[in-house]
C-alpha cells in the first residue's frame, strides 16, 4: 500500500485547528448557566490554549507549504467558535447575566462583528483563483483573537485578585461593546508578517512590552497579557490619528489657494 505523504501532511495543520475549535466548545460547556469563578477561568485558560493552537496551524501550514482555501475557511469557522461565541458566553455569565437585555445585546454583537470581520478578512485575502493571498503588514479590523485575549485575561485577571473585576459591570459591558466596534471598522491594525525595523517600531514595542514585564512583575500575568493586547489596539487608534492628520496636512498643502477664498469672504 502506497501513502503519499505529501498529501497526508495537509492534515497536520487542520488537526490544530480542529484542536482550538475542541478547546472553544468546551469553554462553552464550562461557562454555560450555573458556573463557579474556578470554571470561568479554566474556561479562559482553555481560549489562550486555542489562540495557541491558531498561531501554530498557521505556522505549521507555511513551514510544510500545505496552505489551502479550505484550512483558511476551516480557520475562520474555528476562530468563530473559539474566539466568538466562546468569549461571548464566558464574558456574559462571568459578569454581565444580571445587567438584563443590554449584555444580552453586547454579547450577541460581539459575535456577530466577529463573524463579519472574519467574512471580511476571507474576502480580501482570497485571490481570484480561491488561494489564499500573501499576508499584508496590517490588517483590517481588530483581529478576532486579539479581541477574545482581552476578554479572558480581563477574567484570568479578576481571578488573581479573588473576584474583585467581575463587580465592574458597567466597564466591561463598555469593553464588549467597543471591541465589537474595533472588529469591524476600517481601523488598520498591524499584522507583525511584514515588521520593518525602525526607530517609531522600535520605540512603540519597547514601551508596550517594557510596560508589560513590569506590570507582570508588580501584579500579575494576567494583567500584562491585557495590558499588552489593549497596548496594540492603541497602537492601531494612534497610527489612525497620525495617517489622518498627515493626510489633511498634505490636503492642505496641494490646495493653499482653494481655501484662501473661502477664508476672505467669510472676513467680509
Amino acid at each position: 500500500m502506497h501513502v503519499n505523504l505529501r498529501k497526508s501532511l495537509f492534515i497536520l495543520p487542520n488537526l490544530f485547528t480542529i484542536s482550538g475549535i475542541f478547546c472553544g466548545f468546551y469553554a462553552i460547556k464550562l461557562s454555560a448557566i450555573g458556573a463557579t469563578a474556578n470554571d470561568f477561568y479554566k474556561a479562559s485558560l482553555l481560549i489562550l490554549f486555542a489562540m495557541f493552537f491558531d498561531i501554530i496551524d498557521g505556522r505549521v501550514a507555511r513551514l510544510t507549504k500545505t496552505q489551502s482555501a479550505f484550512g483558511m475557511q476551516l480557520d475562520s469557522l474555528a476562530d468563530v467558535i473559539s474566539f466568538g461565541v466562546a468569549p461571548a458566553v464566558l464574558v456574559h455569565n462571568w459578569a454581565l447575566a444580571d445587567v438584563g437585555p443590554l449584555a444580552l445585546f453586547a454579547s450577541f454583537s460581539y459575535v456577530a462583528c466577529g463573524a463579519i470581520r472574519l467574512a471580511r478578512f476571507n474576502v480580501i485575502n482570497t485571490g481570484s483563483d480561491g488561494a489564499p493571498k500573501k499576508p499584508d503588514k496590517y490588517i483590517l479590523g481588530l483581529p478576532i483573537p486579539g479581541a477574545a485575549g482581552i476578554i479572558v485575561s480581563l477574567i484570568a485577571a479578576n481571578h488573581a485578585v479573588d473576584g474583585s473585576l467581575a463587580s465592574a459591570k458597567g466597564p466591561v459591558l463598555i469593553i464588549v461593546l467597543a471591541l465589537s466596534f474595533f472588529m469591524v471598522s476600517t481601523i488598520k491594525f498591524r499584522s507583525f508578517k511584514d515588521v520593518k525595523l525602525n526607530a517609531r517600531t522600535l520605540s512603540l514595542v519597547t514601551f508596550a512590552v517594557g510596560s508589560s514585564v513590569i506590570l507582570a512583575m508588580r501584579l500579575h500575568l494576567a494583567f500584562a497579557i491585557c495590558w499588552l493586547l489593549l497596548s496594540y489596539v492603541a497602537i492601531g487608534l494612534a497610527e489612525m490619528i497620525i495617517g489622518l492628520t498627515r493626510r489633511i496636512a498634505r490636503q492642505k498643502q496641494r490646495n493653499p489657494d482653494e481655501q484662501e477664498p473661502v477664508t476672505l469672504q467669510r472676513r467680509r
